[in-house]
């Protein structure tokens, strides 16, 4: 697994995470190979997790 995906319990910010994902979609051109999507899946779940967590942080 790259170093680029999180190992489970890291927390990352949903600020980085989207970053990352955006950088994700600048280094694809717009096309996202096989891996890249599957490292475009995972970052967007974790986004997700974040998300929700600075949410409820919020509250």
């Amino acid at each position: 697994m790259s170093p680029e995906y999180a190992t489970p319990g890291s927390v990352r910010s949903a600020a980085e995470l989207n970053e990352k994902i955006r950088a994700l979609w600048r280094r694809a051109g717009g096309t996202l190979s096989a891996q890249e999507r599957v490292e475009y899946e995972l970052l967007v779940v974790e986004w997700a997790t974040a998300i929700r967590g600075e949410v409820i942080e919020a509250a």
